[in-house]
């Protein structure tokens, strides 16, 4: 047998964001109260946390527990809404069999969506202007915990998580946002780092990239900056971080260039730590079940 057919009857969001109509209404409120809201309505739930913009983070314990809490209209006098979370319920993982590599997804989807499956995306390599499909398969979860494997027609087919490549903005070069959410009032070339045109104007015949002075563009995958952001990335998926933008982040210093804000849920830390480098400061704050880790590399 392989997995369950009836995991989707089982599946129900875990995470979920309350919310007050009115800016910072939560920040202000006292945690009893919002306890004691949540317990009456919902009953003991497994966790509730205070994000730094003033919302709500709930994790549920049940699809009942769940079912109540979007019931939930107030607390106090603060009118509320609650939603589900929008990354927190899903997880991604790939399944690699080449003997799938000429079936469409939609037909892939059907032979999932008994397992939980929402989503199927075949990886494809660009070569000469054309792209390839490759075996490899993209498969979205309703459901924060990745299965080991899945079955597909009478294959059974193990699941690796899925690792994002790192995000990094076309318009100014820095990881971590894409052109629609830069705040950059400049472009930088990705291929010499010179403000004020693009790689496809670019007349110089020395790469340099923007983010690492390296002799290479910008979105060279050889970067140094590209493999520390990957690295971040697999910690992300791997350690199942609850990851949180610069912009949610307090004291911030111009001169610093990136900024990440990272919790990570560890079930046996509870010790604190940190160490340094010329180049960069990690900070390990561990209390109970989660360790924040506050990274920081310094402006050359």
């Amino acid at each position: 047998m392989g997995p369950s057919s009836n995991q989707q009857s089982n599946a129900f969001s875990k995470f979920y964001v309350i919310s007050s109509e009115a800016n910072n209404d939560l920040k202000l409120t006292s945690p009893i109260l919002i306890h004691k809201t949540i317990l009456a309505l919902v009953g003991d739930v497994k966790s509730i946390k205070k994000l730094n913009n003033g919302n709500l983070l709930i994790e549920v314990l049940n699809s009942k527990q769940a079912e109540n809490l979007i019931k939930l209209e107030k607390i106090g006098n603060i009118q509320v809404k609650a939603s589900p979370h929008h990354t927190l319920n899903h997880s991604k993982g790939v399944v690699s069999e080449s003997e799938f590599q000429r079936d469409l997804e939609e037909d892939l989807l059907d032979c999932l969506k008994n397992q939980n499956v929402i989503v199927v995306k075949r990886i494809t390599l660009k070569r000469n202007g054309q792209n390839f499909p490759t075996k490899h398969l993209i498969l979205t979860f309703n459901n924060p915990t990745l299965p080991k494997s899945v079955k597909i027609a009478y294959i059974n087919c193990p699941v690796k998580p899925y690792i994002p490549d790192p995000i990094r903005c076309f318009k100014c070069q820095k990881f971590g946002h894409t052109i629609t959410a830069c705040r950059s009032n400049k472009e930088n070339c990705a291929r010499c780092s010179l403000p004020d045109h693009n790689s496809q104007t670019c007349k110089s015949t020395t790469p340099k990239c923007f983010n690492c002075s390296g002799e290479h563009p910008s979105f060279s995958r050889s970067c140094p900056r590209y493999k520390l952001e990957k690295e971040i990335q697999t910690i992300k998926i791997t350690k199942k971080i609850i990851s949180r933008s610069p912009t949610d982040c307090n004291g911030q210093n111009p001169k610093t260039r990136y900024f990440i804000f990272l919790c990570i849920k560890f079930f046996s830390y509870t010790s604190s730590s940190s160490k340094q480098s010329p180049n960069s400061t990690i900070t390990t704050h561990c209390h109970k079940k989660y360790i924040c880790f506050s990274y920081n590399i310094k402006s050359n």
